[in-house]
């Protein structure tokens, strides 16, 4: 099937995508935001960005939600074993898992959007894939923004200084709301948590982002795979 691609904010634009589609006349899109977990905040934008301002000359099937998909949930246990298994060899022991999302502003969960609880829905699973008790992970919320009020946590940095007081010295994050790296994976996590969690006594190992994962691409087949089955009821 043709795929196009379009981002919000750089190269190639979404507006242009959408104009490439309708100059190719197709009829039918599937579109998919590369982020599992519906906010109004990030896929909202996303979906305002393709529909634009007139009437779009094909039908749209926007994906609102992917974060329970089975494939995906695979796709972040296979890096979380990986990266695990040498973590915690080079730890001696075993380490508490931080799931990670990106942080919105609280106001937006309070008028019901369901990203938070969907970002924890998509750690459970993953944690459910990889045989971790209730006890052995936690969730945190990162990245927080700093204007439009209250954003919702708890912060990376407050998990870690609760998971010190616990009496453990070493934590192990796997980021859940991001498919590939990018400024809140390679310097929020790599730099600034982990010189965090240093200056504590504490060390910090990260699971590999999705990148170019096979099961990844295998989860984006079965999610379009699964669309065209039912708009073809």
């Amino acid at each position: 099937m043709p795929v196009f691609a379009g981002m919000r904010n750089w190269k190639p634009f979404i507006a242009d995508a959408v104009k490439a589609i309708a100059k190719q006349g197709f009829e039918r899109v599937i579109a998919i935001c590369l982020a599992p977990q519906n906010s109004r905040t990030s896929v909202g934008l996303y979906r305002r960005a393709v529909v634009g301002e007139a009437a779009l000359p094909f039908a749209l099937d926007f994906v609102e939600a992917w974060h329970d998909q089975p494939l995906l949930a695979k796709a972040f246990a296979e890096k979380l074993r990986s990266g695990y298994e040498k973590a915690r060899a080079e730890h001696g022991s075993r380490l508490p898992v931080i799931f990670t999302a990106h942080s919105v502003p609280q106001r937006t969960i309070t008028e019901g959007d369901p990203y938070e609880a969907q970002s924890k829905e998509t750690a459970a699973l993953v944690a459910n894939e990889c045989g971790l008790s209730a006890d052995e992970w936690v969730f945190a919320f990162q990245s927080q923004g700093m204007s439009g009020g209250p954003w919702i946590g708890p912060t990376v940095e407050e998990t870690i200084l609760s998971l010190k007081a616990k009496g453990h010295r070493g934590v192990f994050v796997q980021p859940v709301g991001f498919l590939c790296d990018h400024v809140e994976v390679l310097y929020d996590i790599d730099i600034f948590f982990k010189q965090f969690a240093e200056k504590e006594g504490m060390q910090l190992w990260r699971a590999e982002s999705l990148n170019g994962s096979q099961t990844l691409t295998a989860s984006l087949a079965e999610l379009v795979r699964g669309r065209i089955k039912a708009l073809s009821i």
